[in-house]
């Protein structure tokens, strides 16, 4: 009896630890689409609502580390239950910085605000969906426990870093031939590496996903073939995320969803 009680209360401590979590990750979502829909649209009041979600996510990270500490101090897991309490450990360090980058990138709608001028590079709004995009699957992966749509963020990593490369190339040669448009393209430059930075995160995260489902460290690209197929977990929420994502930036890098899977 005492032995299904502590199982009940651990089960119990391990549920709230992974709803804090999500919790944290839904108000970074929705930070970084607020930051998002700022820079598109040159959008002051949406960047102000960004400063003001970011205590919010800085109070989780720290409620999150606590309450993770106190399940270490409570006894012995299982490797499944040990995996998480680790996984979440990083993954809310990593979601505190996107909601610092989401920040970041406020003050350059804010700036950029000031220079009336300042045009957006061609290829900026879609970067910004497929940044949009990684940090979505990040978060249906985290929900539903899908190691293949946490792969298929890793994928898009390459997606992000050659519009970033291109849009650096543009905004380059225009900088050259017109003085004019240093000041702004210096801006767009900032931004776009906020935007690499927010991908780099959501790509940590869904590796620490598919650590703590599968049990497999697939950084710097290992283990990725020993993901299955088809995710365990793949109800019609799951589903709902990898179909509002597909086929977003196939123009970059055809096939750039994963194959590995």
């Amino acid at each position: 009896m005492m032995a299904a009680t502590k199982m009940s209360t651990e089960g119990v401590f391990q549920a709230v630890l992974l709803n804090y979590l999500v919790s944290q990750a839904r108000a970074v979502e929705g930070s970084v689409n607020r930051a998002l829909g700022a820079l598109l649209g040159r959008d002051e009041r949406l960047a102000s609502e960004v400063f003001l979600s970011e205590p919010r996510i800085n109070e989780l990270e720290i409620v999150i580390d606590e309450h993770a500490i106190r399940l270490l101090r409570r006894g012995s897991f299982n490797d499944d239950e040990m995996r998480l309490i680790v996984a979440a450990l990083k993954i809310t360090n990593d979601l505190e910085r996107i909601g610092d980058i989401a920040v970041s990138l406020a003050e350059r709608v804010i700036t950029l605000r000031e220079m009336p001028g300042a045009r957006p590079p061609e290829e900026l709004g879609p970067m910004v969906e497929a940044v949009r995009s990684m940090v979505s699957r990040s978060l249906g992966a985290l929900i539903f426990r899908n190691a293949e749509m946490a792969a298929q963020v890793l994928e898009s990593d390459d997606v992000v870093d050659q519009y970033r490369d291109r849009i650096f190339e543009h905004l380059l040669q225009h900088m050259t031939t017109d003085v004019a448009l240093v000041s702004p393209g210096m801006q767009f430059v900032l931004a776009t590496r906020h935007l690499e930075r927010i991908a780099d995160h959501a790509t940590n995260i869904a590796e620490d996903i598919i650590f703590w489902v599968r049990g497999l460290d697939v950084r710097h690209g290992r283990g990725l073939t020993a993901i299955p197929e088809q995710a365990e977990t793949s109800g019609s929420g799951a589903q709902e995320v990898t179909e509002n994502s597909h086929g977003l930036h196939s123009d970059v890098t055809p096939g750039c969803e994963t194959q590995r899977v």
